[in-house]
């Protein structure tokens, strides 16, 4: 019977090559799951399985599409050599995680919802939390090429520099491991275990338990671009030669004696360019025949060259069949040196030369690493120290080093195979591109409205309908503090009595929501007063604060034409490190805005670049900032349940879910619980993407604050949608 796999469906939609596929698992509406590909067109194309063309196409990045993981919820992550990676939910994108320099090969989604990992060319690794980045993993020497998950606190990492790494989510290197002799382009993990493969850029697939490599599998082709290991433990790989190969452990799944033959002699015909370093530094003349292999080999994967007649082959022991299998002829090692071979890797370094020195023969051998740069014996001094070895051994090993590099001139690392990927001419992208000035408790507008209601089943808090203001204030204490800073104004910038005067007028007409409008002179000597120093600015702030929730006074600072400049200005005065009273000032401003047409349709044009800088004000511990941040948010909520823009509600759950880690005070608490009921309200797409992030788990604690009763109530509600 064909054990074998047969081919279901041949889907077609890119307009160049697939680099990356990913199952998106199975859910209400697609029962059997999707398929995701990434192509070299910059787009992602998703399938059902009963259709060869897509379901529909994801664009957005603007270079090839590399890696993608799928979540929970329908979310999808991809990297691309774009530098970003995007959160997609459905045919949608939520996110861009920003913050690579270089081409983004991995990504992978964790356990824990709202975590997500990104491998770059730029040699690190992130770690994003609800689309902002938490913390970057440095140790890797070259491209990090592949990511896989261990459990809920650890993963591995595989790179250009043949070294595979076990991280901790908080930052740790636990371990690194060394066995690949060129670039690891994957890794998979067993199922419920540590034990991992890994596949590379030399030849091979190697398969790691309790830390060690347990087994080297040569294969006939010098790329083995991918690997994955199935339910069942079986091992898919992928290589360069257009063959998907599965290896297996059980005897009932095992190729016939036909077909692991015909694998066996298409191994043997490989031909082994001794120039990429896979088996080692190679001096034909100093290789022993083929009586060599008669005796056995000590562990799994043992590599042994021989010399048959003019030729070179490689034998690798198979401990199953206690042989030695041919697995290749060796090419371009007849009287090879290092200067025909290039550099060898070792430990994930680039080296001139590795010795192998045998200090006694029953004992073991040792790897010396050695460039031509380097000091002999400074190198043989280290060496002796690291391996714990006799002193007296020094002047030996030293002398070995320079008998054996005698006026070597040491040639560039060879390029012949350069690959397009990995290779010398591979395609490496560009950069990618204290003071409190209200310490009064701002109720909600409509003060009565969020009192807690005896008929718990009504939710009264969400979805809110309509914007919240910073109302209260003291004119006669704003004006004393402006005419007492007035006097500290510089010359050019001090307002004359009849400017103050203009700004009294401006303040009792917006204050007491008179029909007449202040005129275009009074708003003039308003902006003359906005742009004073930052050290003097907040009373002015206060009035404009005040002021902008006048129809007149709003339309005229947020019209088109004036807008750019305004919300440019109050961008500056969000400077994390301006001062407290400026930035609370400023973010109780941009709140009222959303009260007038004009405000609301600034507010919503510039919203990415207001929050991405508010977001920056949640670390201080200054609660009416806290309060005021919040606001904000909500405000922007109110616009985007009506609009149902998907992309602004995930950046308002991002800062929602990142602002609420931080916040103690339970009013500022309260009304990013509003906020968020009002984001997903009425729209299943803005629940699933607040799961994926792990919103839920994040806000339960609420549930049982006791006072103010409204916390718990509107948090309980939020849980109920969620």
């Amino acid at each position: 019977p064909n054990r074998g796999f047969t081919e279901m469906h041949c889907m077609s939609g890119h307009s160049n090559f697939v680099s990356c596929v990913c199952i998106i698992p199975s859910s209400d509406i697609y029962p059997r799951g999707l398929i995701a590909t990434g192509g070299n067109d910059h787009n992602i194309c998703i399938f059902t399985l009963d259709s060869s063309a897509p379901l529909y196409i994801l664009k957005g990045h603007k270079n090839t599409v590399c890696s993608l993981s799928s979540g929970k919820f329908g979310t999808l992550l991809s990297g691309s050599w774009d530098t970003t990676a995007k959160v997609w939910l459905n045919d949608k994108c939520m996110m861009t995680l920003q913050g690579h320099t270089a081409a983004v090969w991995a990504v992978k989604i964790l356990p824990e919802q709202g975590l997500m990992l990104t491998g770059s060319a730029d040699k690190t690794i992130k770690l994003w939390k609800a689309g902002r980045c938490e913390r970057t993993f440095s140790g890797h020497e070259d491209c990090v090429r592949g990511l896989a998950i261990l459990n809920e606190t650890e993963f591995l990492s595989c790179a250009n520099d043949a070294s595979i790494r076990r991280w901790q989510i908080t930052g740790e290197c636990l371990e690194v491991y060394y066995g690949h002799t060129n670039y690891i382009y994957s890794i998979s993990v067993f199922p419920n275990c540590k034990d991992f493969v890994t596949t590379a850029e030399d030849r091979s697939l190697r398969i790691w338990k309790r830390g060690e490599c347990a087994q080297t599998i040569r294969l006939p082709a010098q790329s083995i671009w991918c690997c994955c290991v199935l339910e069942n433990g079986d091992i898919v790989v992928g290589a360069s030669d257009g063959i998907i190969r599965v290896f297996t452990e059980s005897v009932d799944r095992t190729a016939s004696p036909e077909e692991l033959q015909a694998f066996e002699n298409e191994l043997s015909q490989a031909t082994i360019d001794s120039k990429t370093g896979d088996l080692g530094d190679i001096d034909a003349d100093q290789l022993p025949g083929k009586e060599h292999l008669n005796e056995p080999g000590t562990r799994e994967g043992q590599t042994r060259l021989i010399k048959d007649g003019e030729k070179v082959e490689a034998y690798q022991w198979s401990v199953s069949d206690g042989r030695w299998l041919k697995i290749g002829d060796v090419v371009g090692s007849s009287g090879a040196n290092q200067q025909t071979s290039g550099r060898v890797l070792y430990e994930g370094k680039e080296f001139d030369y590795v010795f192998t020195i045998d200090v006694n023969e029953s004992g073991p051998s040792y790897k010396l690493p050695y460039n031509t740069s380097d000091d002999p014996w400074l190198t043989a001094y280290n060496f002796l120290q690291k391996n714990d070895l006799n002193p007296m051994f020094l002047d030996q090993v030293a002398k070995f080093i320079i008998d054996n590099t005698k006026g070597q001139t040491l040639g560039n690392v060879n390029t012949d195979f350069s690959d397009p990927f990995t290779g010398g001419g591979r395609y490496v992208p560009g950069s990618s591109s204290g003071s409190d000035v209200s310490a009064a408790a701002d109720p909600f507008t409509g003060s009565g409205v969020f009192q807690s209601s005896p008929l718990k089943a009504l939710n009264i808090y969400f979805p809110k309908k309509e914007a919240v203001t910073f109302d209260q204030a003291n004119l006669t204490q704003i004006l004393g503090k402006l005419k007492e800073l007035n006097a500290t104004a510089p010359e050019e910038q001090k307002l004359t009595e009849d400017d103050l005067v203009l700004l009294e007028k401006i303040l009792s007409l917006t204050s007491n929501n008179s029909a007449e409008g202040p005129t275009a002179h009074q708003l003039q000597t308003l902006w003359k007063a906005v742009n004073w120093p930052e050290d003097i600015v907040f009373p002015a702030l206060d009035i404009l604060r005040l002021s902008i929730r006048h129809p007149t006074v709003n339309e005229n600072f947020c019209n088109e034409k004036e807008g750019a400049q305004f919300s440019s200005h109050l961008l500056k005065l969000l400077n994390p490190k301006g001062k407290p009273a400026n930035q609370l000032l400023t973010l109780r401003t941009l709140c009222n805005c959303f009260i007038g047409q004009a405000g609301q349709r600034l507010m919503m044009s510039q919203r990415e670049s207001l929050l991405s800088q508010a977001i920056e004000l949640k670390s201080g511990s200054n609660k009416n900032i806290h309060i005021a941040l919040a606001t904000l948010t909500l405000n922007y909520s109110v616009c985007l349940h009506k609009n149902h823009n998907i992309e602004g509600k995930a950046q308002c759950l991002s800062v929602i879910s990142t602002v609420l880690e931080v916040v103690q005070d339970l009013e500022a608490t309260f009304r990013l619980l509003v906020a968020l009921g009002t984001l997903i309200s009425d729209d299943s797409n803005a629940v699933q993407l607040a799961k994926s992030l792990g919103v839920d788990t994040q806000i339960k604690k609420y549930g049982s604050v006791s006072e103010p009763a409204k916390v718990s109530e509107c948090c309980r509600f939020v849980l109920n949608l969620l």
